[in-house]
């Protein structure tokens, strides 16, 4: 929590000196909003773990998923409901603090309407059924690549640009910014701070969102139908 807070610090100072540079003001986003916009995203980043553990690859590597697929339950479904409780925790200690924290410290954009608190609440909740998904689908790589290091690396490197934890979207240019919301990175960080600071349809936001996490989550039960067929123990 504290590394979060001190990457915290430096983003904002880095976006602010951008914004005073640009007169304050850069497409949708103030200090308040560009504030609001660190303090979130840095408490998100933990809640929906965008760079999570490869406990999975792991176990394919190791063969000990067979263990798993023996298991009457479907192994997707139970790494879900693994993860939403590990969220539970992560929403006390890594969404919660940050947030406090920029609020109390720094000027902060808060919503103008009361339903945009409950609305952020489910939007940040499809946006963790959206990166399981991502991370679910990178893990079970492994069943055809048997070491997916690469792989996991290029989503370390390149997600945060993609899902808007870097810079906000909106600081892209158009072209850019239409390619990306046709993509399903933006839901994961940039569409639940959208909802938040009221930047966009909410209706449409959350349709977007709700659309690449059935679309994400039908991908992965497929691969893992594929995968099944292809168990290749390694090791013990």
């Amino acid at each position: 929590m504290t590394t979060n807070v001190v990457f915290g610090l430096l983003r904002v100072a880095v976006l602010v000196a951008a914004l005073k540079a640009a007169n304050g003001e850069i497409a949708d986003y103030d200090v308040a909003a560009a504030n609001t916009y660190v303090w979130i995203g840095q408490g998100l980043l933990g809640f929906v773990l965008l760079w999570g553990t490869n406990e999975l690859a792991e176990r394919v590597r190791s063969g000990d998923v067979v263990v798993d697929l023996y298991r009457p339950w479907n192994l997707q479904g139970a790494l879900l409901a693994e993860d939403v409780g590990r969220s539970g925790y992560a929403l006390m200690t890594r969404l919660v603090p940050p947030m406090v924290f920029g609020m109390v410290l720094f000027p902060f954009q808060f919503p103008q309407n009361a339903v945009q608190w409950p609305l952020f609440a489910l939007s940040a909740l499809i946006a963790l059924v959206i990166s399981f998904g991502f991370r679910f689908l990178i893990d079970i790589s492994s069943f055809w690549l048997l070491d997916n290091r690469g792989l996991y690396g290029f989503w370390n490197v390149s997600s945060g640009l993609l899902c808007g934890l870097t810079v906000p979207i909106s600081f892209f240019p158009e072209w850019a910014r239409e390619v990306l919301w046709l993509t399903p990175f933006p839901a994961i960080l940039q569409a639940p701070i959208d909802v938040f600071l009221g930047h966009g349809n909410p209706a449409r936001i959350l349709a977007l969102q709700a659309f690449w996490a059935v679309a994400i989550i039908a991908i992965g039960q497929f691969a893992l139908s594929r995968a099944v067929r292809k168990v290749v123990l390694q090791g013990g």
